[in-house]
């Protein structure tokens, strides 16, 4: 069995990290580079980086805030937020980025994967799905989830492997910040159809969810936020509790 990732997800606003419950309600979570090398430190295998207003406000996410998280750890690092161009990818890959994960920009110009992709390596690419399920459809948002699409979420995420993509990130927005555990069903689904891994975020509450995640949601790698910064659940008790029940992990 492949090793399963625990990733820590830092959502950035004004230069702090911030937590909300379906994309709204933020509220503070603490410094960024100290949170970072906690996580770094705790073993977590990766760590994404979102500033979630840089789209919203017409601006590039910050480099300089990128270079001090860089330097303070040592396990693969992913930032998006307002990249649009392979530009954007140059300045935050030079600033100490691992990867980096766009959302809006590949809804509007899907082209913009296989350019990435081209100029990179899909290993560098990781594009971001916001899905809610209206009506019985999952459809893709944007736009840190403010903006509805009538793209299907299935049949984008094929689209976005077969241009080449490296890894989707999906963020079940109805389960985000609920703590009522991830969106299994779509997931699995949406892992099941494609070549490359997907991460699954949104919904994390307990221990037990990321058990259900790697069996049930076939994910590759699962997301949290708030009950990583409020130190609901430490990252070594996960991960010992993963091995106990089967699930491989990196300890």
């Amino acid at each position: 069995m492949l090793t399963k990732r625990i990733i820590p997800c830092l959502d950035i606003k004004d230069g702090r990290t911030v937590k909300g419950v379906n994309f709204v309600q933020l509220r503070d979570a603490g410094d960024p580079v100290e949170l970072a090398k906690i996580y770094s430190d705790e073993g977590a295998d990766e760590l994404v980086f979102l500033d979630i207003t840089a789209t919203v406000d017409k601006r590039k996410t910050l480099a300089e805030l990128v270079t001090k998280v860089a330097k303070a750890i040592n396990i693969p690092f992913t930032v998006g937020g307002g990249i649009s161009t392979v530009e954007d990818v140059k300045v935050l890959l030079n600033a100490g980025a691992d990867k980096i994960s766009i959302n809006s920009a590949a809804v509007k110009n899907p082209q913009i994967i296989d350019e990435m992709a081209a100029e990179f390596g899909s290993q560098c690419i990781v594009v971001a799905i916001d899905t809610r399920n209206v009506d019985g459809i999952d459809f893709v948002h944007t736009h840190g989830g403010r903006k509805p699409t009538l793209l299907n979420t299935q049949k984008w995420a094929k689209e976005i492997n077969e241009r080449g993509g490296g890894e989707i990130l999906l963020t079940s927005m109805d389960h985000d910040g609920t703590k009522s555990g991830f969106a299994n069903e779509i997931t699995a689904e949406i892992s099941s159809m494609l070549s490359i891994p997907v991460i699954a975020s949104g919904g994390a509450g307990n221990i037990s969810h990321f058990k259900d995640v790697f069996t049930f949601g076939k994910a590759d790698a699962a997301l949290a936020a708030s009950i990583f910064h409020f130190k609901e659940i430490p990252i070594p008790n996960l991960k010992k509790y993963l091995q106990i029940e089967g699930i491989s992990t990196r300890i």
